[in-house]
């Protein structure tokens, strides 16, 4: 409903009448309505965690990180931006302040979880917030730019080929700048 007809026009009622439960019932699963589209925010604060928790012990942080950005993006997973049919999703989320402001909500609370992560990492002595800013913003913006080729109709393989070499760019300016 929310990509036919928009997210904004669509009730969380409408939601609920149509999977057959009431309206308490899917905010008990979903605490926001932006909640129901925007429903990745546990899978990447997982990955992140993942990325500094489970690394091995003669693996930096900016390559794990890196390691796991080309994984989504070759697996072409859903938080990399192009799972395919992704731009549908998208053109929902571009047309909708709400979701607009809860996707930058979600990025905040990433952030905030990496920062926290490498500060606790007793291998990590870089700066864990400045760090999990440049990540967080630099992927955010790799990730936009993807989203608005895909709406545009650009061909998938030249929009991954260009996702990948700004990850590349992204990963080398934190690698000379922001982890010792």
């Amino acid at each position: 409903m929310f990509l036919e007809r928009g997210f904004d026009t669509v009730t969380v009622t409408e939601v609920a009448r149509e999977a057959g439960v009431s309206a308490v019932t899917v905010f008990k699963h979903f605490p926001r309505k932006e909640d129901l589209l925007l429903d990745r925010e546990v899978d990447a604060a997982g990955l992140l965690r993942s990325a500094v928790r489970d690394r091995a012990p003669d693996t930096g942080v900016l390559e794990s990180l890196r390691d796991m950005a080309l994984r989504l993006l070759d697996e072409r997973h859903a938080l990399s931006g192009l799972k395919e049919g992704s731009a549908p999703f998208f053109r929902t989320v571009a047309a909708s302040p709400a979701l607009v402001a809860r996707a930058r909500e979600i990025a905040s609370d990433l952030q905030q979880a990496l920062a926290e992560d490498l500060e606790r990492d007793p291998a990590f002595d870089g700066d864990a917030p400045l760090l999990a800013a440049f990540f967080i913003a630099g992927y955010t913006t790799v990730l936009v730019r993807t989203a608005r080729r895909l709406i545009a109709g650009e061909p998938a393989d030249a929009v991954a080929d260009d996702h990948r070499a700004r990850l590349e760019r992204l990963f080398d300016a934190l690698g000379s700048g922001v982890v010792p």
